[in-house]
This record gives structure tokens, sequence and C-alpha cells, in this order.
């Protein structure tokens, strides 16, 4: 791996690929190189040759600005800020062949709330050196090393909003109006890649990450204390280069999830979009890395695809750790179908990591299909008692099985609160063609109660051709919302999101802007 440098890495394959359009960053969550499978045609039951370019998934082709939206019902007051949400959306895709979902150029979607109004909607591209090109913009600034529109997801952190990518690229800084700013390293103290998929601890005033790099023999942990610079960096050696888009963290513990998808040197030279493939002779294993330093500490598990953290918490001599996950194998590149192909739906599941018998318990939660898994961000960490979880009928026919199309009656659209102290749950259920986004969790003003607020969603209108954005009380789950916000246009299918408040944005301090909830 020695010639391969880390400019060819990240450019080399896509740009080949894409003649110069696809982005030249690794791309986001899911990555691999199915590119290097032949292409096939679409199963009985498909939803056709280019499922990630059709449907929900049809990027959109414009930014758009809207005020004063129409609204069904009434929007709670104390909703005194934007909510964000990020995903793929290619941009000027000459080569469908040269497409992957997870490598479109990162497109901002907001909607603004404030007394009782939607004041405005906003969808914009992140402005890239790949994307200021393709719109003819000048790049303000120097282009860093790893540039990439980064699609993954969108956080607040110390009053700014930052849209977030995996792999190598810089978060990038958007203003209140979803207008690119700049590159953001930190306070210049980030050295090398980031993360996706950050953990915020609000008790300890803590953001962490996990890094990968084909390069790298090790994965790094990041530490960003207080004051908002990365102050510890932790070098964890693993092998074969693997792709780790999630973790967990405890009050105690770092936890690593070393997957079985790992870096393709060889089919890096074929020209591979991402050249990230299942590898059977990885074991997969988790990793305790003690917060205050030290070694870690690995147990071997069966391998499954770990595809987003739930939440993860101590618990006397053991860590639990919630999760979404997709049976084994998991080709995050597809076949030839221009997005991932799973073995199976994905599942909420919990490992238990018992310290002291050295051996890690499995248990499936509930075996409906389901992603996107958000909480009370002011429990990440800790103890939670509710989650919240989407299923999107089309996107679970889009990740086409090697096996075949599973029963379409499993195929439906709805969100889904889940008590975990009583093992129950309960659905919101939407109609045929009303593809649902990730939930999240908003908590009322002077909330008291973990679940005590609102859950916030985009949900396609298949009868307008349109999106809105979709507030239900999660106390009263599975009643009628509390809003509609007509958009007027489309939030395809993407990744993640956040709320971010005013008073958290002006304010100025860390983490998202939350209620802390006594633990049960």
């Amino acid at each position: 791996m020695a010639s391969h440098t880390r400019r060819r890495l990240l450019k080399g394959a896509a740009v080949a690929a894409a003649g110069g359009v696809v982005g030249g960053g690794l791309g986001p969550g899911f990555f691999t190189a199915a590119a290097q499978a032949s292409p096939v045609a679409p199963k009985s039951g498909g939803t056709g040759a280019t499922p990630f370019l059709e449907g929900a998934f049809e990027p959109v082709t414009e930014e758009l600005t809207a005020f004063d939206l129409k609204v069904t019902g009434r929007i709670p007051r104390d909703l005194d800020g934007r909510y964000l949400r990020n995903g793929p959306n290619a941009l000027a895709l000459e080569d469908v062949r040269a497409h992957h979902w997870m490598i479109g150029d990162g497109m901002v979607h907001g909607v603004r709330l404030r007394g009782g109004r939607a004041e405005w909607y906003r969808n914009r591209w992140v402005r890239s050196s790949q994307v200021t090109a393709k719109l003819g913009e000048a790049y303000p600034g120097q282009v860093p090393p790893d540039d990439f529109a980064c699609n993954t997801h969108v956080i607040p952190y110390k009053g700014r909003i930052l849209a977030m990518q995996e792999g190598g690229p810089l978060p990038y800084e958007l203003d209140g109006e979803l207008n690119t700013v700049r590159p953001y390293d930190f306070r210049s103290t980030l050295k090398g890649a980031f993360a996706a998929h950050t953990k915020y601890d609000a008790a300890a005033d803590e953001l962490h990450a996990i890094a990968y790099y084909p390069t790298w023999d090790h994965v790094r942990h990041t530490m960003i204390d207080r004051t908002g610079r990365a102050v510890r960096t932790t070098r964890i050696p693993v092998a074969d280069a693997p792709m780790m888009h999630d973790f967990a963290l405890t009050e105690k513990y770092v936890v690593i999830v070393d997957v079985p998808i790992t870096f393709d040197g060889a089919a890096a030279e074929a020209g591979a979009i991402v050249p990230y493939v299942w590898n059977d002779r990885h074991p997969m294993r988790i990793g305790l890395l003690p917060r205050t330093g030290g070694t870690t500490r690995w147990f071997e598990i069966d391998p499954v695809y770990y595809s987003h953290t739930l939440n993860a918490y101590d618990q006397g001599d053991t860590v639990v750790v919630e999760y979404i996950g997709f049976p084994a194998p998991f080709y995050a590149a597809g076949r030839g179908m221009g997005g991932p192909c799973a073995t199976g739906s994905p599942t909420l599941d919990r490992w238990t990591i018992d310290l002291r018998a050295d051996r890690v318990r499995s248990v499936r939660l509930d075996d409906r299909p389901q992603e996107f898994p958000r909480i009370n961000e002011s429990l990440v960490s800790r103890r939670h008692r509710y989650a919240y979880t989407a299923s999107a009928a089309e996107m679970w026919r889009a990740y086409e099985t090697v096996d075949g199309v599973p029963p379409d009656e499993k195929f439906t659209n709805y969100l889904m609160k889940h008590d975990m102290l009583r093992g129950s749950r309960q659905l919101h259920r939407f109609p045929r063609g009303a593809a649902v986004s990730e939930p999240v969790f908003v908590p009322r003003r002077g909330a008291r109660d973990e679940d005590d607020g609102y859950v916030l969603s985009y949900v396609n209108d298949p009868d307008r051709g349109a999106t809105d954005l979709v507030i239900l009380s999660a106390q009263d789950f599975g009643g009628h919302p509390l809003a509609r916000i007509q958009l007027p246009g489309r939030v395809p299918l993407g990744f993640h999101g956040s709320w971010i408040a005013d008073a958290y944005r002006r304010s100025a301090k860390g983490g998202p802007h939350s209620t802390v909830v006594p633990r049960r």
C-alpha cells in the first residue's frame, strides 16, 4: 500500500470512474467498492435499473428559497430554531455508471421555525471546490487536501453549524441560511481525517470521533474538549484498513466497532469508485478504549454490518451497545445498482459486553426493518429509555438483496418509538409512497421527562409530489401530527440531521440545545 498516496487514493479511483464528475473524497457513510462488481439487471420486484436515481432518491436540480410556508395544524411555539438534514444530491451527473448514492454532493435542507410559524425553507449544496466549479462559482480561499461536499450529517457545535463527512474531508461550516462559510478544523487543531458520526457528551462538554483512512494501519480517536480544540488523539492499531462508519460512547469507554469491510488496493487500481469490500478473512471485533486513556480491550463477535449507533452506556460490569445492524455480508456499493446491497433488512439489536466473563451477548430488540436511530441527545453515553427509528419502504426496495427482494408486506412507511424499559413500541404509519426520513427528537422547553418533546421528520407527500416537515408529539406518538409544514419541493431520501435551536446558536455554548433529564 505504500504506493498509494493520500491524494491519489481519494481522487484517483473516483475521478477516473466519473470522468472528473464525482467529488474527490472517499464519500459518505457506507463506503465500498462494488464498482468492481459487474452490473446486473434488477431482480423481479426491484425499483428499476438505477433505483438510487429514481423515485424518493431522485436528486433535486435547484436550490429553492420559500417563505411563510403553509401549515396544517399548529407548530409548537417553543420550537425556535432550524431543522436541518443532510444527504447526497448529485450535481451535474454526466454518467450514471459512475454514480453511487453515497458519494453524491452534499445538500442540506432546512426549515426555520419561530413563533408558531414556518418562516422559510432552503436547500443548499455544500460548496466544496468541485461543487463551486460545477456551479460556475469561485471557491473562496485555499482548497483543503481532501475536499468533499460533506453529505452525511449536519450538527450544531459551539454556535456553529457543521456539515460532516468521514474518511478524510474536514467538516464544512454553514451559516444560519445554509450558505457554506469555510472548512472547519476546530481552531486549527484537527490533523488528519475526521468522522461523520461524532458523539457529544453533554455532561462533559466533549465531542468524540473515530476516524479511519485507507493508508493508515490504525484508526484514531479524537477528543475535542470544552474549548473547542482537539486536545487528544489516540491511535488504535487495526489490520486491513477497515471502514468504521460509526462507533459508540459511554461514560467510561470509547466503543470501537472493527467491521469486515476493508480497503482493497487492487480494486482502487482497477478504478473502483470507492475501494472497500466485504472481507470474510477480517474478524469482527468490539474494542473498549478507556476514555481516560490506556489500552484497547478487544472482543471477537459474529460478523454483522454495524450501521448506526442508537446509544451505549455502562451498567455495572457490563457495557451495553444498542445499534442498527444488517446481516452479513453487506455490500455497501451494491451490485452495479448505484447503491448498497443487503442480504436482509436492518434490525434494532443490542450487545452486552460482559467485562468479567470476557464475552459479548447479542439480543434482537426488534426485527422490523428500520434505520436512523435517535434518542434524546442529552443522554448520549448514558442510559436512556426511549428511542426513535424510521422505515422507508422505497429504501428497502432499493437495498435489493442478493437472494431476492423480501416480501412486499415488510415494506411500509413508519416512524417508531421504542420504550426500552417495557420492551414495547409505538408506530406512526404513513401512506404508501410517503417515504420517511430520520426522526429527530427535540425536548419541549422546560421538559422534565425524557420523552417530553417533539419528533421531527421529513416525509414525502406523494399527492403533492413534494415533502412535508412532520411534527409529532413524542408522548402521543401514534396520534395525529401536531403540524405538517408543506415544503415547496422534494427532500430526497438521505442521511442525518439535527435540530439547531436559536437559543443554542446565540449562546455559542457546546453541544446540542437540549434538556438534561434525570436517568431512570
